[in-house]
């Protein structure tokens, strides 16, 4: 090397100016290889927000605050969209992380009010609010009983799902959030939830265990204020699904594995009940067979999905035990709120 190349390469001045575009294009590069990872969802910055005290009370044994720090950390992605002046809004493509509510309630030791007359945990429900009095209501079986489990979270963190062409920068929360992943519209997802209280449903049914042969040839539709509507045939105009499945119950096990056929259940619901923002963030249904087995469902988790894994109502052959309707829950895991002999469908709005 000449003389003049060695003093330039040892020329401090040089060293400084090189030595931020070398920071810069790596800052670049790590930047670039960021973004072409297989992930869509981490491209964008992730805003933290602060955790908030959250309390358990209702029907349980140990009510108290939960410390959302001692839980693992869950993640999913949601398509928020309103219900506006009849029309559906989109606000924006996120990914939440935060704490299930499966994880969240899992160490609440449940205390029935109704559990000498109805000791089955699926009348249960949660009501949860925020410091607003805002409110939102979920069965327990939305939390404990699907195939896809950790899909409601107490939001801590959320990062923006930018599209790659347009560039759209969806408006940010700017603090803890409920989500309800499954939703299709997403008016559960309320902001800042502190309270959560568990709950069954109140209402009286006549249990008659054992019924057998176990029948009902019609079931009502009704809600608070509204004329029970009597069903004893499925409408000739809905169109059959047919859903092969694992029937699998949690105490009996294996039940078998033939398909169930039917309508949808929010597609016959709807031509009675009519949709509103505030049934899909506090409606809830409970759904009572012959026997006075029954089990809570929300408005939305029947009426309001976004994962297609619909609610059936089936008809029965003439007679069949178990007849003439049953309702196939196809997102749970279990088969225990597949109610037989279906005598009613009830709306309760828990304003």
């Amino acid at each position: 090397m000449s003389e003049n190349k060695l003093k330039e390469s040892s020329n401090p001045l040089m060293m400084k100016t090189i030595t931020p575009i070398f920071l810069v294009l790596f800052l670049f590069t790590t930047s670039i290889l960021r973004a072409q990872t297989n992930d869509f969802y981490d491209d964008a910055e992730t805003l933290k927000f602060t955790v908030p005290t959250v309390e358990i009370l209702g029907e349980i044994a140990n009510p108290g605050k939960c410390n959302l720090n001692t839980l693992p950390l869950r993640s999913v992605i949601v398509k928020e969209t309103l219900l506006q002046d009849g029309k559906d809004k989109f606000v924006g493509a996120y990914r939440y992380d935060g704490y299930s509510l499966y994880d969240i309630l899992n160490a609440s030791i449940l205390k029935k009010k109704n559990e000498a007359e109805f000791p089955p945990i699926i009348d249960l429900y949660v009501e949860i609010e925020n410091n607003k009095g805002e409110k939102v209501v979920l069965s327990w079986g939305e939390i404990y009983y699907p195939v896809h489990r950790h899909e409601i979270l107490i939001a801590t963190q959320v990062a923006r799902i930018v599209p790659s062409k347009t560039k759209e920068l969806w408006p940010l929360p700017l603090e803890a959030r409920l989500i309800v992943a499954p939703d299709l519209l997403t008016h559960r997802n309320i902001s800042n939830p502190t309270k959560i209280t568990v709950k069954s449903y109140s209402g009286k049914y006549e249990i008659t265990k054992g019924m057998n042969p176990m029948y009902s040839e019609h079931f009502s539709i009704s809600e608070d204020n509204m004329k029970p509507q009597n069903i004893t045939a499925l409408p000739a105009n809905l169109y059959k699904l047919t859903y092969p499945t694992v029937f699998y119950g949690r105490g009996k096990g294996i039940h078998g594995t033939t398909p169930f056929t039917g309508v949808l259940l929010k597609k016959l619901i709807s031509k009675y009940i009519k949709l509103d923002a505030q049934k899909l963030k506090t409606g809830l249904f409970v759904i009572a067979g012959k026997d006075g087995y029954r089990a809570a469902f929300s408005y939305s988790e029947i009426m309001n999905r976004n994962d297609q894994d619909e609610f059936l109502a089936v008809p029965t052959e003439k007679d069949a035990d178990g007849g003439a309707f049953q309702i196939f829950p196809a997102a749970d895991f279990f088969s225990d709120r597949a109610i037989k002999s279906v005598e009613s469908i009830h709306l309760v709005n828990e304003k």
